[in-house]
């Protein structure tokens, strides 16, 4: 019997009748590297066999490892989110089950469904943020970057890490098939190639403060619910690296994202939060940098998407790209 493969994997999690509790309706969001199967009270992740230079989930271990690293990651900021790990088996006549005993041949990560209604997107969206909410949004950040592990490294070791990242950004950016203004490029990668030289001290503050910890490292408000108590799901479980950051670099991203969507006032009010509660109150250059850098990185995964031959509205992509560059290049001059 020939290995069942994706697209009848994804059709059997699409099915009411394939979960044991009773569910009535699935709705199916995709993502680039997982397919989210959302039922009434839950939502499924299956990973897909993807590999990039960052990441191979092209073997059912690789994926069950990757599986048990974003449970364990992501309950550090959303505590009674991620349930477990449940195998997608073919039991003894053949056919597909989910969890159970029989031959594994997937794995996916079970989570509680959260109210859409309530995540910070939307709620952005809707009008429906009230300052309450984002004052423990802010303080349990604060209190997470305060706990979070700290990044041993040396202040020379993390300027080379933001270098390679102003260098790796630009020369992908520059890509000609991407059309994206090269003069633009250049004037913000010579902007960040001097502040970092220019102000190394400040940069080198932030490591001898142990400021530098193993983060989310994906702090947008699709990712953020505004429960009673806030939660915040998807950290970026398959890179270590992209975790490491500032937790000022975190909360500048997470500010920029909110500026996106018409709100700059809740990641500023966070970061006020974030100030009260930590005591850190960093430059209004050191935020400058990193948002500038942010805006660079999110151009530079908007153009990613050309990458994929499915995708189709590609100018979508490119002005997405400009759009994050608009912001880099208005964010202050030194």
């Amino acid at each position: 019997m020939a290995e069942p493969g994706l697209a009848e994997k994804v059709a059997f999690l699409g099915r009411p009748e394939s979960y044991l509790d009773q569910v009535r309706q699935v709705d199916l969001k995709e993502t680039h590297m997982s397919y989210v199967f959302l039922t009434d009270q839950h939502a499924w992740k299956l990973k897909k066999p993807v590999a990039n230079s960052y990441l191979d989930f092209t073997t059912v271990d690789a994926r069950r490892c990757n599986c048990a690293r974003e449970l364990d990651l992501n309950r550090r900021l959303a505590p009674g989110v991620y349930l477990g790990m449940v195998p997608l088996v073919i039991d003894l006549d053949g056919r597909i089950k989910l969890g159970g005993e029989g031959r594994i041949i997937d794995w996916l990560v079970k989570m509680r469904r959260l109210p859409a209604e309530r995540m910070l997107d939307r709620a952005i969206e809707n009008h429906t943020v009230s300052r309450e909410d984002v004052h423990k949004l802010g303080v349990m950040l604060a209190h997470y970057y305060e706990q979070a592990p700290r990044i041993r490294m040396s202040p020379a070791e993390y300027r080379q890490r933001l270098e390679n990242d102003i260098h790796d950004c630009a020369k992908e950016l520059r890509r000609p098939e991407y059309a994206l203004s090269s003069d633009q490029i250049e004037s913000i990668r010579l902007q960040q190639a001097h502040a970092l030289a220019a102000d190394a001290a400040m940069f080198d503050d932030r490591v001898k403060q142990g400021r530098i910890v193993d983060a989310h490292g994906d702090l947008r408000p699709e990712h953020i619910c505004l429960s009673t108590k806030p939660v915040v799901i998807d950290c970026l479980e398959f890179s270590p690296d992209f975790r490491i950051l500032d937790a000022v670099s975190e909360l500048s991203y997470f500010t920029l994202e909110c500026e996106r969507l018409g709100a700059k006032w809740v990641g500023d009010f966070v970061f006020e939060c974030y100030r009260n509660e930590t005591g850190d109150f960093p430059p209004a250059d050191l935020i400058a940098f990193y948002t500038r850098q942010h805006a660079c990185t999110r151009a530079k995964i908007a153009v990613w998407h050309l990458k994929d031959p499915a995708v189709r509205d590609r100018a979508k992509w490119i002005e997405k790209a400009r759009a994050y560059l608009d912001r880099a290049v208005n964010r202050g001059v030194r």
